[in-house]
């Protein structure tokens, strides 16, 4: 429903009639429309992926299908905050952001084959690199936020500022429960000398239909972030198409001091 709102509300803002800007705020909208599709799935399918665990009893619940889903999903999610990086980057001309923006989606699509790695073969060393690189990508978003904010003007500023808040909770989030929650499990199971499985042996398994366990022990982990995962994550991607118009929106202040300095290298 949110996403159809933001569907009108792109259609209906004059902001986005640059035709170069409009072609990509719809890639931007149909990549938040496939995300918001993908935590729909997900949320009423939920798995643990390396156990094979699920909540509701169906064909469609496999690991297989549900981890397709979600790279689909997460690809989609990192282009919709590139796209955006780099407009604001090429707006404000900070050289930095805009490489960033640049790094994101492949960094993702490094961090999706761990991700793989890790549910065919139900090792969390894979799902350990994967985080880190989410992290990562976190990290670098902050700091782009940080160097962007000052330079734009007031009515742009809003919007990154509450980027920059989810952009904190994030990089908090994986730092100090994600990430080590992952550290934790393959520590364990390399204290208890647990075989893992081949890649050709985990991709049998994820096709099957996962074992139905509604224990609060194997979910408790799993509800912070799937809660964060399904709610905010998707509303963050349902906002980011329809962000206000980054380009030419640098501060005329900004703009004289680097004129100055352009000069001074000239010089």
């Amino acid at each position: 429903m949110l996403w159809v709102i933001s569907l009108v509300y792109f259609h209906r803002r004059k902001a986005f009639k640059n035709k170069n800007i409009r072609k990509w705020r719809i890639i931007m909208l149909w990549c938040s429309g496939m995300y918001v599709a993908g935590c729909a799935f997900r949320s009423v399918l939920p798995i643990v992926d390396l156990e094979r665990f699920c909540v509701v009893d169906s064909v469609l619940s496999n690991v297989f299908l549900g981890r397709s889903i979600a790279t689909i999903a997460e690809l989609c999610f990192i282009t919709l905050c590139a796209i955006l990086l780099h407009e604001a980057g090429r707006g404000i001309n900070d050289r930095f952001a805009i490489r960033v923006s640049l790094l994101l989606v492949p960094a993702i699509m490094l961090a999706e084959t761990f991700s793989w790695y890790a549910m065919l073969s139900t090792n969390y060393f894979g799902s350990i690199i994967e985080e880190s690189i989410w992290a990562l990508c976190g990290i670098l978003l902050l700091i782009s936020l940080i160097r962007l904010t000052p330079h734009v003007k007031n009515r742009h500023r809003s919007f990154l500022s509450v980027m920059l808040v989810f952009a904190v909770g994030f990089v908090v989030f994986m730092l100090t429960i994600d990430v080590p929650m992952y550290i934790s499990r393959w520590l364990a199971d390399t204290a208890n000398n647990v075989a893992y499985l081949s890649l050709s042996q985990g991709l049998h398994n994820a096709l099957l239909p996962c074992t139905v366990n509604l224990s609060s022990e194997i979910w408790r982990e799993e509800i912070p972030w799937m809660s964060l995962y399904f709610t905010v994550a998707v509303w963050v991607s349902i906002s980011l198409p329809i962000a206000p118009n980054y380009i030419k929106v640098m501060k005329k202040k900004s703009r004289v001091s680097q004129k100055k300095k352009a000069a001074e290298v000239l010089v």
